[in-house]
């Protein structure tokens, strides 16, 4: 599982697709409607948060409005209302971590979408989160 800090605009095809798949799993994971998945590193940062529900669903409708940009039909009845009242904080080095792990991705694995962002020296991330100083996060598995 990959939630990335990053903005779905920098993902590929596969990328984006993955993305919401696994967006919706771990939604399924923080309402309890699972067995798998329950201690993954990733959902960490979720689970911090007042409401972890309203967090991943926030961030599934941004994932979902970048599908619609492209011309994807992302079934929109799998988006839940959300409200969340601060943004969730990541780390300079969390992010710069993965925009390099994405960037390796998509040069093996899709070469034009690498071409199109590979000149991005500051990667945006996710409107949910907002960047803070700081290493890569404790949760992330190099």
């Amino acid at each position: 599982m990959r939630l990335w800090s990053l903005h779905p605009r920098y993902l590929d095809a596969q990328g984006l697709v993955a993305l919401w798949r696994e967006a919706l799993l771990a939604r399924a994971v923080l309402a309890g409607r699972t067995k798998g998945y329950r201690h993954h590193p990733q959902l960490a940062r979720f689970r911090a948060r007042p409401d972890p529900l309203a967090c991943i669903n926030a961030y599934l409708k941004v994932v979902f409005e970048e599908s619609r940009r492209r011309g994807y039909h992302f079934d929109p009845a799998k988006l839940r209302a959300s409200r969340v009242r601060s943004k969730i904080p990541v780390t300079t080095g969390q992010r710069d971590y993965e925009w390099a792990h994405l960037t390796r991705k998509l040069r093996r694995r899709s070469p034009a979408q690498y071409r199109a962002v590979a000149g991005t020296r500051r990667p945006r991330v996710h409107p949910l989160f907002v960047v803070r100083r700081g290493e890569v996060e404790e949760w992330e598995r190099p």
